[in-house]
């Protein structure tokens, strides 16, 4: 079995009145990976029950079934592997991290501490194509991550997507499955 990439860097010291420190989910991976899905950090709920997107009322697992026919209503394992089979990895772009609550506004800029992308991409060196489930993932990805990656993996493909999170209702779930299908379509 393949070793899973860890979280890198330090974080800044904490006061007894700051927020706990939060640890993200392990990545979801195959070697044969050709998309990487990148949330910013799993909320109270997901990390509570250490499952992607637990949340009830996140449509991540229903745009999943669309895109890649992995039932919304399958055991977490069955899904996890119906993405491995479609060919996708599922991870966040922050490790650990101090937050109060599940936004992502809450995190504290200064306690992010990213996931090792570097070893991502060697478990799974044919992504070809990083979603950013909302703007979170995204930033931080720029500021964080981007430049300190080798070369080889500037030509990734990026495409920002539409949250999941229940928190951004702007956008209709049928809304959100098609800017989804339309920002991981190939060229």
């Amino acid at each position: 079995m393949t070793k899973a990439p860890k979280s890198r860097g330090l974080a800044a010291g904490k006061s007894p009145h700051d927020p706990e420190t939060l640890t993200g989910l392990a990545p979801v991976v195959s070697p044969h990976a050709r998309v990487l899905l990148l949330g910013s950090m799993p909320g109270a709920r997901s990390l509570a029950e250490q499952r992607y997107y637990a949340h009830p009322r996140n449509a991540f697992w229903k745009v999943a079934e669309a895109l890649f026919g992995v039932s919304s209503e399958a055991p977490y394992e069955e899904r996890l592997a119906g993405l491995r089979e479609s060919g996708v990895a599922l991870w966040d772009v922050i490790g650990r991290c101090r937050r109060s609550g599940s936004l992502d506004q809450s995190i504290d800029a200064g306690s992010i501490v990213v996931n090792d992308f570097a070893g991502l991409f060697r478990i799974c060196p044919g992504i070809r194509r990083i979603g950013f489930n909302g703007a979170m993932a995204e930033r931080c990805w720029r500021r964080h991550v981007r430049g300190n990656l080798p070369e080889a993996y500037a030509a990734i493909e990026c495409v920002r997507l539409p949250s999941t999170s229940p928190a951004h209702a702007a956008l209709s779930l049928h809304d959100k499955i098609r800017a989804w299908r339309t920002g991981l379509s190939p060229p």
